[in-house]
């Protein structure tokens, strides 16, 4: 996720949620993994309040799942979950293009473009997802809908999960960047329609892409 730099600096939670997050998109802790609080919390060298405050957080995002008896068990991957995110992103992402088109301005759409050209000389996973985040980000952002744009936020960190595994596969950066930079012509243009079609069906084909990946994964 886009990091801010106007935000007060983190305090001991979120700097635990954040290496544990990373943990686990970054599949250091596949699903199922048993995540104990004392062990994490001398591995950090904090108290295990800020690992307790930190698992919650993450538990929230749906990166974990608390259960008794066990502590906090990372997530497993599913495909009807991830069916399910992008049905919601397919809805959300165009609602909130719409409302922002029309506010667009030179600083948001060379932030996007920045993105865009930062990604292609990328090959690392992780900082490929969040220049993804970061051009889908530019663009929503004028639509000032901070409960809207908090939701999608949230869809993108529980996708990202399923993106990373085909993040560097060329023929899907290809394709994507091509679709990037159509959307993104489309806005410049203020063509609210078309872009918003062409976003849809950029999602939509996103995760029918992950979804066939996950079933012919071994």
């Amino acid at each position: 996720m886009a990091t801010n730099p106007s935000r007060p600096p983190a305090t001991s939670p979120d700097r635990v949620a954040q290496q544990l997050r990373e943990r686990i998109l970054g599949g250091q802790y596949p699903g199922g993994t048993t995540l104990r609080q004392e062990e994490l919390a001398e591995e950090m060298g904090v108290s295990r309040m800020p690992v307790r405050e930190a698992l919650r957080q993450l538990a929230a995002e749906g990166l974990l799942v608390l259960q008794p008896h066990r502590g906090a068990v990372v997530a497993e991957l599913s495909i009807a979950e991830l069916e399910e995110i992008y049905e919601m992103r397919a809805v959300l992402e165009p609602l909130a293009l719409r409302l922002a088109i029309p506010r667009l301005g030179k600083g948001q759409l060379g932030e996007a473009e920045d993105a865009l050209d930062e990604a292609g000389r990328e090959h690392d996973g992780q900082r490929l997802s969040e220049l993804n985040w970061k051009f889908h980000a530019a663009l929503y952002r004028p639509a000032n809908r901070p409960r809207l744009l908090s939701t999608i936020e949230l869809l993108h960190l529980n996708a990202d999960r399923y993106m990373r595994m085909i993040l560097t596969v060329v023929h899907h950066r290809e394709q994507s960047d091509r679709e990037h930079r159509a959307l993104l012509e489309a806005c410049r243009r203020q063509e609210v329609e078309q872009a918003s079609s062409l976003l849809k069906r950029h999602i939509i084909e996103a995760g029918q892409r992950l979804v066939q990946f996950l079933k012919e994964k071994p």
